[in-house]
């Protein structure tokens, strides 16, 4: 092992790793190389990866319907794209042409469309599944872990664009620099966000695999960190043995794994002993600016165009990926220094009456923790407002506690309720807002709990002076309550 890791020590012998997934095709269907005029139809289209794979499926010529339960911008984005897209949901609503029918892993199996698929004998995927059946004709870059994929991912796909490698990829987030969140190009790299829950990235099939981290999460699915550990372990036995492992060289869960694969590995981190190293940071004008090591030779210097202390790990990850692939050192720089980030991440929304109003999609202790501390360091504000919205009652219930301490850097939180998605209606009963916001107010932080969005954006224009930055943060919909912030402020209420 210290050949492989230097600072990491054996990993755990008393794993019971679950096995891992092999994409299940029904009979029937085989992946194409070229999708032109393939009639797929997609339950849930509108979800962070669907939405991406859907876009990839349209560029390829496929022939794409869908469904899901409300209209989104980007919905009607694959609308004008040519997708055609209905929002009843029912065993009519599957074309009768359909050869393939790829579901989201929020869909159950008795959804009356999977239902009506098997009914007709049309075969099904779920979007991972088929998601690695694209990767597997390509030289598929997979990058996981609790925190970081969206970021990590586009900032990967920029790097080999602009290294002319023309990548195809899918991200879970959309990027204005990529022209969305999905693309296809001629080169011979997919790039992929992979997601944990329901071991969806066990169906992939990566040549170069990334974790950034490994953290308790989504835990209405795996029962604790051991079972969240094994998956991980067997997402980085799916890296061939003449692949690339790429993982972050300073967490603990991260070391126990390393046995897990037969490919190379290479490490990043901040410390000594890793693979790729950051050195000297400096922060200027609230981004960071540092040398890069590798095995111990200085490679130059970077300054990164995103915000946060956390995004130099990712930068090191990225830039791990992108050496491997060929990308030379002054196209890495100069791309690292160019990359702005995806929507929804420590995102401005606008600036009116010297209050600025960021947005992001934090949701999760250690994300909200990284997020405040990048916004105190790139607007030291007078006061930082947050407004987090609580995504899941399980996630709430089960993390309750690493919540309440992470908005040590806010100076005033509002809470509204819980983002109600993928829990039953016991679970619901079991935690509420109020909960969250006696426990922050436990811990010295002024908190309030504020149900509706309206009246959350009167508060803020109540409360809100020059000088200060308001952040609205979770995976729902609060977004929202920014961008309507930002229309009053607009409209000269005063402040």
């Amino acid at each position: 092992m210290a050949s492989k890791f230097g600072i990491f020590p054996r990993g755990s012998e008393d794993m019971d790793a679950p096995t891992v997934q092999q994409p299940v095709v029904t009979p029937g269907w085989r992946a194409r190389k070229d999708f032109r005029d393939a009639r797929i139809h997609m339950v849930g289209i509108g979800g962070s990866g669907m939405c991406g794979l859907a876009a990839v499926l349209i560029r390829r010529g496929a022939r794409v319907t869908g469904t899901d339960r409300i209209p989104t911008d980007v919905i009607e984005r694959l609308r004008q794209s040519g997708a055609r897209i209905a929002y009843t949901q029912s065993a009519e609503t599957v074309p009768a042409d359909a050869e393939l029918v790829v579901a989201s892993a929020a869909v159950p199996s008795s959804h009356p469309e999977l239902a009506e698929a098997r009914r007709r004998g049309v075969p099904t995927l779920k979007y991972a599944q088929f998601l690695g059946l694209v990767m597997a004709q390509h030289q598929g870059i997979a990058i996981a872990g609790t925190h970081g994929k969206s970021t990590t991912t586009a900032w990967t796909t920029y790097v080999l664009r602009k290294a002319g490698l023309d990548p195809s990829f899918v991200v879970g987030a959309d990027v204005e620099q990529l022209d969305g969140g999905s693309g296809v190009g001629d080169g011979p790299h997919f790039v992929a966000e992979s997601c944990e829950y329901d071991r969806s990235f066990l169906n992939l099939a990566p040549r170069i695999a990334a974790i950034l981290n490994i953290e308790e999460d989504h835990l209405d699915y795996y029962e604790n960190i051991e079972q969240i550990v094994g998956a991980f372990g067997d997402f980085a036995r799916l890296v061939p043995a003449d692949g690339l492992l790429v993982l972050n060289g300073e967490d603990a869960n991260c070391a126990r794994i390393a046995e897990r694969t037969s490919a190379a590995i290479e490490t990043f981190g901040l410390g000594e002993g890793v693979t790729w190293r950051a050195v000297e940071l400096n922060l200027s004008d609230g981004r960071y600016e540092f040398g890069v090591e590798r095995c111990g030779k200085p490679l130059g210097k970077v300054s990164l165009g995103l915000p946060g202390r956390h995004n130099v790990l990712n930068a090191l990850a990225v830039i791990a990926i992108a050496t491997n692939c060929g990308v030379s050192w002054p196209v890495l720089r100069e791309a690292l220094a160019k990359f702005h980030g995806a929507r929804r991440r420590l995102e401005l929304r606008g600036s009116e009456k010297s209050v600025t109003v960021c947005d992001d999609y934090a949701h999760h202790p250690t994300e909200i923790r990284a997020t405040l501390r990048a916004a105190r360091e790139r607007f030291s504000p007078k006061r930082l407002w947050c407004v987090f919205q609580p995504h899941q009652h399980s996630r709430t219930r089960f993390l309750i506690e690493d919540f309440a301490q992470s908005f040590e850097q806010a100076d005033r939180v509002v809470v509204p309720s819980i983002y109600f998605v993928r829990d039953s209606e016991r679970e619901r009963d079991l935690v509420c807002s109020e909960d969250l916001v006696e426990r922050i107010r436990a811990r010295g932080v002024e908190a309030s709990y504020v149900p509706e969005f309206s009246a959350i954006v009167s508060a803020l224009i109540e409360g809100i002076g020059p000088g200060d930055l308001v952040i609205t943060m979770g995976a729902g919909d609060i977004w929202k309550v920014a961008d309507e912030l930002v229309r009053r402020l607009r409209a000269d209420l005063p402040v």
